[in-house]
């Protein structure tokens, strides 16, 4: 069962404060376990693309059920997976720092992305959010 409205306000929220706090604009994209948004939000001043970026890292880590450095990981050892996922996927998927999956228990909820600093700063921003929960 996807997080309910509350809980991804809740994780934007404090994904963003920690942005704030070590002095970046990011987007911050929460979606189900099937990919689907469920929440998105651009901070004023975050990078133009950021949304779509933060969307697709969020993505990626949803539908393969893997976290951006594990995703990451595939697509350097297996190329050739990605390609055929990117006829079939509605949303590119983006691998590397800076998504991570919501889980509870063994269960896994959706995922999350954050888009707008370096991949270091996106998953920090990514962990205040999921701690949130």
């Amino acid at each position: 069962m996807p997080l309910k409205l509350e809980e991804v306000q809740k994780l934007i929220a404090a994904a963003q404060k920690k942005s704030a706090e070590i002095g970046i604009k990011v987007t911050v994209a929460v979606v189900d376990e099937a990919g689907n948004l469920q929440g998105l939000l651009r901070m004023d001043g975050a990078p133009p693309m950021s949304p779509q970026v933060a969307e697709a890292k969020a993505y990626g880590c949803a539908w393969t059920g893997r976290d951006g450095e594990a995703l990451a990981q595939v697509y350097k050892d297996r190329p050739g997976f990605f390609a055929v996922i990117k006829e079939l996927a509605r949303t590119p998927l983006v691998p590397g720092l800076g998504s991570a999956l919501i889980k509870r228990g063994d269960s896994i909820l959706g995922a999350v992305g954050v888009s707008g600093g370096k991949p270091e700063q996106d998953l920090d921003c990514c962990q205040a959010g999921l701690a949130a929960l």
